[in-house]
C-alpha cells in the first residue's frame, strides 16, 4: 500500500511539474509603437501560449516610430518600417533591419536603408526569406528590398510609384500604398493603394530580384473605398481585403495572379448609423475565420471563410479598448492580440477553435500608441 501511495505522489508530482514546464512563456512578443509621445521604440514581452499570459513589454530597440514589424521565416531576424510622424523629432522613412537574441529577445541593429518613399506604414518579408516589401503611404510607392543571407537589408532594387487622381467621395489628395502581401510561393505579391481605391498585382522573382506590375496591374474598388490591408488564404486563390472608408470586406478570386471580386461584405452592423474606419484584417483557424478590426464602432468582425472563399458574419466582438488600430494571432491559434490604440493597451483576447468566436482573458498590458506585433518561438 505504501508502494502504491508512493507511485500514485510520484504521478501527481510528475504531471504537475510538466503542466508547470508547459505553462512558462514560449513566444517572444514584438510590439512597435509611435513615438509621437512617451513610447520609444521597439518593445517585447513574453508570451505563455496555453494561459495567454503576456508580461509587461521591455524595450529592446530605441527607433523612431518603429510602427509595423515582420520577422523573418528563418526567426533570425526582425525588420521595422519607421514612421515618419509629424512631431517625430529624427527623420525615418526608413526600413530597419535587426538580428534576433532567441530566447532573451534582445534586438542588435544591422542596418537601415530608405524605405523607397514617405511615410513607410508596413514592411512584409516573402515566404522564402529573400526579399522583402515596403508601402509608403504618404509617397503612394510600393518598393522591393533584397535580404542576404547575414539579414542584411539592401537598398530598393524596385520601386513603383503608383500614379492616378481619386475620384469623389474620396478624401485622400494622391496616391496612398497601404498594405502588401505575398502568395506562398513568393510569386506574386498584391498592394492595397487606399488612395487610388485599387488593388496591385505583381509578379516576383526570388532569384532575380526582380518585380513588375501584372497586365493589367490592377482592380478597382468603389470610389472612396479605401481599400488598406490584404489577407490570402493558404491555397493563395481568394485574396481578402479591408476597405477603411466604407468599411467593408472585398473577396477576389485569384488566378495566376488576376483577381475577380466575387463578394463584398460589411463590417459593422446593418443599421449602423456612426462613423467607422476599418484597421486590420487578419486569418486564423487554418483559413477558416477572418478577423477585422473596427476603429469607429470599436469592434473585431469574426468571419466564418466558406469552402468557396465567401464570408458569412459570426459576430462583432468586443476588442478590450478604444480604436483597435492593429490584430494579430499568436502561432497557435488560440489567442488574438489587440493593439488599441486610445486606451493605449495591448489586450489578449482568446478565439475559440470551432467557431473563431472571441472572448476576454483579462489580461492585458499597457503600452503608449502601440502598433503591431510580431511572435516568435522562443
Amino acid at each position: 500500500m505504501k508502494n502504491v501511495t508512493l507511485g500514485l505522489f510520484s504521478i501527481f508530482v510528475f504531471r504537475f511539474s510538466l503542466l508547470a514546464v508547459q505553462s512558462s512563456p514560449d513566444y517572444l512578443v514584438y510590439i512597435g509603437s509611435y513615438t509621437n509621445t512617451t513610447s520609444k521604440g521597439i518593445y517585447v514581452s513574453d508570451f505563455d501560449s496555453l494561459s495567454g499570459a503576456l508580461s509587461a513589454p521591455r524595450l529592446v530597440a530605441e527607433s523612431v516610430s518603429p510602427a509595423q514589424l515582420w520577422v523573418a521565416p528563418n526567426g533570425q531576424f526582425l525588420y521595422a518600417a519607421n514612421w515618419q510622424g509629424n512631431t517625430d523629432p529624427i527623420p525615418a522613412n526608413t526600413i530597419t533591419a535587426y538580428a534576433v537574441g532567441r530566447g532573451t529577445g534582445a534586438l542588435r541593429f544591422i542596418n537601415q536603408v530608405s524605405s523607397g518613399g514617405l511615410g513607410p506604414n508596413q514592411v512584409v518579408v516573402d515566404p522564402s526569406g529573400r526579399i522583402a516589401v515596403a508601402v509608403n503611404y504618404r509617397s503612394g510607392s510600393v518598393a522591393a528590398f533584397g535580404i542576404e543571407a547575414d539579414g542584411r537589408i539592401s537598398e530598393p532594387f524596385y520601386i513603383d510609384q503608383h500614379e492616378g487622381q481619386p475620384q469623389p467621395p474620396s478624401k485622400q489628395p494622391g496616391p496612398r500604398a497601404h498594405g502588401v502581401v505575398f502568395s506562398s510561393d513568393s510569386r506574386f505579391a498584391y498592394v492595397a493603394d487606399i488612395g487610388l481605391d485599387r488593388v496591385y498585382s505583381y509578379r516576383l522573382d526570388a532569384d532575380k530580384r526582380s518585380m513588375a506590375p501584372l497586365d493589367p496591374p490592377y482592380v478597382s474598388q468603389p470610389a472612396g473605398s479605401g481599400p488598406r490591408r490584404l489577407q490570402l488564404n493558404p491555397k493563395d486563390n481568394i485574396l481578402y481585403v479591408n476597405r477603411e472608408t466604407d468599411s467593408r470586406v472585398s473577396v477576389f478570386a485569384v488566378d495566376n495572379g488576376k483577381l475577380k471580386e466575387i463578394q463584398s461584405i460589411s463590417t459593422v452592423p446593418e443599421g449602423f448609423v456612426g462613423s467607422n474606419t476599418t484597421a486590420e484584417i487578419l486569418m486564423g483557424g487554418a483559413g477558416r475565420f477572418l478577423y477585422v478590426s473596427n476603429r469607429g464602432h470599436g469592434s473585431i468582425a469574426v468571419y466564418a471563410i466558406e469552402p468557396s472563399g465567401r464570408l458569412s458574419l459570426v459576430e462583432h466582438a468586443d476588442p478590450g479598448g478604444h480604436i483597435p488600430r492593429n490584430v494579430s494571432l499568436d502561432p497557435t491559434g488560440g489567442y488574438l492580440l489587440s493593439s488599441n490604440q486610445d486606451t493605449e493597451t495591448v489586450v489578449v483576447l482568446r478565439i475559440d477553435p470551432r467557431t473563431g468566436r472571441l472572448s476576454p482573458t483579462g489580461m492585458q498590458v499597457p503600452l503608449a500608441n502601440p502598433g503591431s506585433v510580431a511572435f516568435l518561438k522562443k
